[in-house]
C-alpha cells in the first residue's frame, strides 16, 4: 500500500459534492486529440497480454510432447519460440509505455496551461480565501496524480483484468475440473481483500496527514532557524518534532502490521492453490484427465494470476488520488470568482480630469464588517494626495478598489466621470503603476524584473527608470550588471535595493497614475532622502496617491486624507492639519517627539 505524502488530503464541502463521473467528464475532452494513440496502445496491451499467456501453453507442450517424446529438436524450437514471444512482449510493452507517456505529458501540459490561465483570471478575493500551497497542490500534485492514472494505473488495471480473465479462460479450456476448484477460492480471497481495504484506508489517509504535519513542522523550524538559535529554542523544536514523529509512528505501525498480515495471507492462498493443483493433479494423472505439462502450466498461471494482487493496493491508492485530484481540479476550473468586464465597456484613454470616490462602502467578507464607510474624495489630475492613519484603517483597501481587485458594495469609483466597472481591467491597470510594501522579484535578470516583458519597453527606458530612482549605480556594480540573475525572492539584494528595483519597475511604463503603498518604509534615512528627491521629480505633473505611516514622506503633498477605522476624519495640507490640532496632529507629534518631548526634525 502506498503511504507516500500527498498534500491537502481533505475535501472542501464543494469538492465533496462533485460526482467522480462529472469530474472526469470535464477532463475527457483533453484526450480527444489522442484517440488514435490510445486505441493503438490498447491493441498493443491486448497483444502483449495474449503473448504472455501463450508461453505457459508452450511450456506444457515442451513437457508433454517434446521432453516426453524425446524430441529435442522440437524442444529447441519450442524454447526459441518462447524466447521470441518474450522479446515481442517486451517490445509491445516498451512502445505502449512510451506512447502513453507522451500522451500523458501532452494532456497534462494542456491541463496545467488551462489551470494556470484560469487562475490568472480569478479575482484577488479568491486568493485571500485559498492558500498558495493549496493552489500549488492543484497545479502540480493533482495533475501528476492524473498523469499517473492515465499513463500507468489505467494500463495496469486494464492489463490485469485482461490477464486474470485470460488465465482462467486458459485454465477452463484445458481442465475445467481443476479450474473450477481454484475458482471457488477467489470469493474468499476477494472478501479478505475488501475487508483489508475497508479497515486500512482511513489509517493510510491518517498516515499521510501525519507525514504532512511532520514535513510542515520541519519546514517551519528550518525557516525559523535563526530565531530558534538566538532564543535557544532548540529543545522546544526537538520536542515538537518528536511529538509529531511519534504520532506518525503510531499510525504507521498499525498500517505496516496490517500490510504484513495481508500479504502473508496472500502468500498462503497462493501456496494453497499450488498445493491443490499438485494434489489433484497426481490423482487425475492416473485417470488421464490431466498431464504433467498441464500441472506445470497451471502452477505458472497461478503465479501469474497473483501478480495483479500484489499491485492492487498501490493501484487503489493511485486511483483514490486521481479521483480526489479530478474533483479538486474540476472545482477549480468551475470557480467563477472573478470580475467580469462590462458588456458595454466605456472608452477611456488615460486620466484627463479626476479620480473620485463617491460614498464608497466596502467589506471583504460581504457583511456588515465594513472596512470603508461612506468614503468620498476627489484627486484632480496632476495632484498628489496622501492617505494617513494607523494600520488597519483602510488605506490599502482604497488602492485595491481603485485597481478593481474588488468592487465596493455601495457607492462608486469614477475616472473622468466613468465608473471603473465600465472600464476593461487591462485598459484600467495599464494606466497605473504600483509600489507595495512587500516587494516581489522574480527569478530572472534584473532587466527582466524591471521591464516585466512589457511591450515597447526598451533597454534604454529600463536604464533611465533605474537612474531616476538611484538604482543604476548599484545595478552596474553587479557581476553582470542589468543581466545579473535575481535569486528566489530577490535574496541576493538588500531590502532597500529591492525597494529601488520596484520603483524602477513602476516608472518604466511611464504611468498616468502612481500608487505608492508605504513606498519608503523599508529603506534607511539616507536612501529615503535620495528616493524622496527622485519621487518629487517623478510626481511633478503626475497624479499620485501615496500611503505612508512615516508622515515625514508626505509633508509636501497637495492634500492629506486622514483615515481612521474606515472613515475619512480629517483632510487638508500638512500645515492645515497641524493647525487643526486633531488626530493627524497627534500622530505627527507622536512620531517626531524624542524621549525628552522635544520635536525632532521631520524632514
Amino acid at each position: 500500500m502506498n503511504t507516500e505524502l500527498y498534500d491537502d488530503e481533505t475535501f472542501t464541502p464543494e469538492e465533496k459534492e462533485i460526482p467522480s463521473r462529472k469530474a472526469f467528464g470535464k477532463l475527457m475532452p483533453l484526450l480527444k486529440d489522442h484517440v488514435g494513440g490510445l486505441v493503438l496502445c490498447l491493441i498493443m496491451l491486448i497483444g502483449a497480454t495474449a503473448l504472455s499467456l501463450y508461453w505457459p501453453i508452450l511450456m506444457k507442450r515442451a513437457i508433454d510432447v517434446n521432453i516426453t517424446g524425446g524430441d529435442f529438436d522440437g524442444l529447441l524450437i519450442t524454447v526459441l519460440i518462447i524466447a521470441g514471444i518474450q522479446c515481442l512482449t517486451i517490445v509491445f510493452q516498451f512502445v505502449q509505455r512510451i506512447k502513453l507517456e507522451i500522451i500523458g505529458q501532452n494532456v497534462m501540459l494542456k491541463l496545467k496551461k488551462r489551470l494556470f490561465d484560469h487562475i490568472l483570471k480569478l479575482n484577488i478575493s479568491y486568493f485571500d480565501k485559498n492558500p498558495v500551497g493549496r493552489l500549488m497542490a492543484r497545479v502540480e500534485n493533482d495533475t501528476e496524480a492524473l498523469r499517473m492514472l492515465f499513463t500507468n494505473t489505467v494500463v495496469l488495471v486494464v492489463g490485469d483484468i485482461l490477464l486474470v480473465t485470460g488465465i482462467y479462460a486458459v485454465m477452463f479450456y484445458y481442465s475445467w475440473r481443476l479450474a473450477l476448484v481454484l475458482f471457488c477460492i477467489i470469493p474468499i480471497f476477494l472478501t479478505l481483500t475488501y475487508i483489508f481495504q475497508r479497515k486500512t484506508t482511513p489509517h493510510f489517509l491518517e498516515v499521510r496527514k501525519k507525514m504532512a504535519e511532520v514535513t510542515a513542522k520541519v519546514t517551519e523550524f528550518l525557516h525559523g532557524m535563526s530565531i530558534i538559535q538566538i532564543f535557544h529554542r532548540g529543545e522546544y523544536a526537538r520536542r515538537k518534532i518528536d511529538v509529531a514523529n511519534r504520532l506518525k509512528f503510531t499510525e504507521d505501525r498499525y498500517v505496516n502490521i496490517a500490510v504484513v498480515l495481508y500479504f502473508n495471507t496472500v502468500f498462503c492462498f497462493e501456496y494453497i492453490m499450488i498445493a491443490l493443483v499438485l494434489y489433484l493433479g497426481v490423482l487425475w494423472i492416473q485417470s488421464g484427465h490431466i498431464t504433467v505439462g498441464m500441472i506445470s502450466m497451471f502452477i505458472i498461471l497461478i503465479w501469474r494470476s497473483f501478480e495483479p494482487i500484489y499491485r492492487t493496493s498501490e493501484q487503489l491508492a493511485n486511483i483514490q488520488k486521481a479521483i480526489a485530484g479530478a474533483k479538486r481540479i474540476f472545482a477549480l476550473l468551475s470557480q467563477d470568482d472573478y470580475m467580469k468586464d462590462s458588456e458595454k465597456p466605456a472608452e477611456w484613454n488615460g486620466l484627463k480630469d479626476s479620480i473620485k470616490f463617491e460614498n464608497v462602502w466596502f467589506s471583504y467578507t460581504g457583511d456588515d464588517n465594513w472596512v470603508l464607510k461612506d468614503v468620498s474624495f476627489e484627486i484632480k489630475v496632476g495632484k498628489r494626495v496622501a492617505l494617513a492613519g494607523v494600520t488597519g484603517g483602510g488605506k490599502t483597501t482604497i488602492i485595491s478598489l481603485l485597481l478593481r481587485y474588488y468592487d465596493p458594495q455601495k457607492g462608486r469609483i469614477t475616472l473622468d466621470g466613468i465608473d471603473v466597472r465600465d472600464i476593461p481591467r487591462d485598459v484600467l491597470r495599464k494606466r497605473f503603476a504600483l509600489v507595495l510594501q512587500d516587494i516581489l522579484l522574480f527569478p530572472d535578470t534584473v532587466k527582466a524584473n524591471i521591464a516585466l516583458d512589457e511591450p515597447g519597453v526598451t533597454d534604454e527606458r529600463v536604464v533611465q527608470a533605474a537612474k531616476i530612482v538611484e538604482a543604476d549605480h548599484f545595478i552596474r556594480r553587479l557581476p553582470n550588471g542589468y543581466d545579473t540573475e535575481v535569486s528566489e525572492k530577490g535574496a541576493n539584494f538588500s531590502r532597500g535595493e529591492r525597494q529601488l528595483l520596484s520603483f524602477a519597475r513602476a516608472l518604466v511604463t511611464n504611468p498616468d497614475i502612481l500608487l505608492l503603498d508605504e513606498a519608503t518604509s523599508s529603506v534607511d534615512p539616507e536612501t529615503e532622502r535620495a528616493i524622496q528627491e527622485s519621487l518629487r521629480k517623478l510626481m511633478k505633473g503626475r497624479t499620485s496617491l501615496i500611503i505612508a505611516h512615516r508622515l515625514s514622506t508626505i509633508l509636501d503633498v497637495d492634500e492629506i486624507l486622514v483615515i481612521r477605522r474606515g472613515e475619512i476624519i480629517e483632510r487638508g495640507t500638512h500645515t492645515d492639519l497641524i493647525l487643526q490640532n486633531g488626530y493627524y496632529s497627534k500622530l505627527f507629534h507622536l512620531q517626531f517627539k524624542n524621549k525628552n518631548g522635544v520635536l525632532k526634525d521631520a524632514g
